[in-house]
């Protein structure tokens, strides 16, 4: 594809794109980038859930098998989303500051990354899903049901890797539209397949749990062919052609210098999740399956809030080229506003309706008596998230992506392992759900802290 004539505009007849970054109002930029994430997330979720609560239908065990699954999976999309952005914050300040080449170059460089990630996951899946779930579990059960899907899941990932860069590419453009219709299409296509794959519906096998991951990469690989194809198609402010490419090692440093941070920001919460579920499974099973259903059930308030900071990365990014002050500050003021707000309204449903919540997983009297205390407990932390979350794309649209990762340390590892472990040989299986909004007090006390400093390093000196 080439580039379309907006590339060759004299300074005074900027871009449609650029405009819309630059003078339009905050509220409705914010809102333009954010909500077709937001959507298109909020639909993640779901499916997210809807696969759950499709496997719990098999057993305890198969829900617990793709419970355990999570820190994996939580990897792959850190690799990928950590890789995206860092590829958003740089075509976004390129776009700012008018070198597209350079756009053209963070673009070709981030689908060359994703590639490589996928290989890396593909075989780390073939070889280590026996000894992942080995180390945890020695149910035969749970065992085999864990191989199967986290085999699948990886082998064939190579549609998530590659979703994920094309969302990012759209959204660093300001397609955000075009890159929710990906995202969405994927996970309605996972929604759909699932019911069938699990239970052999319309003349197809029961597969089970392999069903549910087969659903599940069916879905990632349909949005990554979209993505390509929209970007193609519709993204007229880079050309993705691979004609004649070559890794270029200044630009994949730039892009990792904000996305390594994200990635080992995001990662930790794979560590977190795998150091949690070893804690909990000294108590039961069941125990690790209601932190994997809170995993699923948090993902409808959280994810919201990623969209927002999806939108939230390039309009200050592109701001920052442009040393536009008051636009960042607004952005800022107002996204923070809008996440704690959403997250006042999940901390609500979390505290009112647990049980209910728990019910939609087929859930035991034994997961319910667990579960209750389980969610009201955690979703404590919901007061707390929304702000530090914001603080955290800040960093990263700013090229300080090391922040975040210094909060996510101290939050994740620092904070929650430790204190679990100690509450739950102290005071047992209720304590350790306090762990986790203790760590959210603590990480928005670091956030402050570095906000404040980078503040008074870039922000201020526009």
């Amino acid at each position: 594809m080439k580039h379309s004539a907006t590339k060759e505009v004299s300074a005074d007849q900027t871009p449609s794109q650029e405009n819309k970054m630059r003078i339009m109002p905050i509220p409705k930029l914010l809102l333009s980038m954010s909500l077709p994430m937001m959507i298109s997330m909020l639909v993640q979720a779901l499916y997210n859930i809807v696969d759950s609560i499709f496997v719990a239908r098999i057993n305890e065990n198969a829900l617990t098998a793709v419970s355990l699954a999570f820190p994996v999976q939580n990897l792959m999309i850190a690799i990928a989303a950590g890789t995206g952005v860092g590829i958003n914050a740089l075509l976004s300040r390129n776009l700012g500051e008018k070198s597209f080449k350079e756009a053209d170059l963070a673009a070709k460089n981030g689908i060359f990354l994703a590639i490589v990630s996928y290989v890396i996951m593909a075989a780390i899946g073939a070889f280590g899903s026996y000894f992942f779930y080995a180390f945890q579990t020695q149910d035969k059960e749970i065992l085999n049901y864990g191989i199967q899907y986290m085999t699948i899941v990886t082998v064939m990932s190579f549609g998530l890797f590659l979703q994920v860069i094309m969302e990012r590419l759209l959204q660093a453009t300001g397609n955000s539209f075009y890159s929710m219709i990906s995202q969405a299409a994927g996970a309605i296509i996972n929604i759909i397949l699932d019911p069938i794959m699990i239970f052999g519906l319309c003349g197809f096998p029961r597969l089970g749990v392999a069903g549910a991951a087969i659903a599940t990469v069916t879905g990632q690989i349909a949005a990554s062919f979209l993505g390509i194809y929209l970007n193609i198609t519709k993204n007229s402010e880079l050309n993705l052609s691979m004609k004649g490419f070559r890794p270029d090692r200044r630009v994949i440093g730039t892009i990792y210098k904000v996305g390594i941070p994200s990635i080992i920001m995001q990662s930790i919460s794979s560590v977190m999740t795998f150091g949690m579920n070893k804690i909990l499974l000294t108590f039961s099973s069941t125990a690790a399956a209601v932190f994997g259903i809170y995993f699923k059930l948090q993902s409808f308030v959280f994810m919201p809030v990623f969209g927002l900071n999806n939108g939230i990365i390039p309009i200050i990014a592109y701001n920052y080229g442009a040393r536009k002050k008051k636009r960042i500050l607004s952005t800022i003021k107002l996204s923070i506003f809008t996440a704690v707000s959403i997250m006042l309204v999940g901390l609500a449903i979390f505290q009112l309706i647990p049980g209910q919540l728990l019910e939609l997983f087929d859930a035991s009297e034994h997961m319910i008596e667990i579960g209750i205390p389980a969610l009201r407990a955690i979703s404590l932390s919901f007061i707390f998230a929304g702000y530090a979350i914001v603080c955290s794309s800040v960093f990263q649209a700013l090229g300080n992506g090391v922040y975040s990762l210094v909060v996510s340390v101290a939050r994740q590892i620092l904070i929650i392992l430790p204190a679990a472990y100690a509450f739950s040989r102290l005071f047992g299986l209720d304590a350790v759900w306090w762990s986790i909004p203790l760590a959210e007090i603590v990480s928005v006390i670091l956030s402050t802290i570095l906000f404040i400093r980078i503040k008074r390093m870039k922000i201020d000196t526009l």
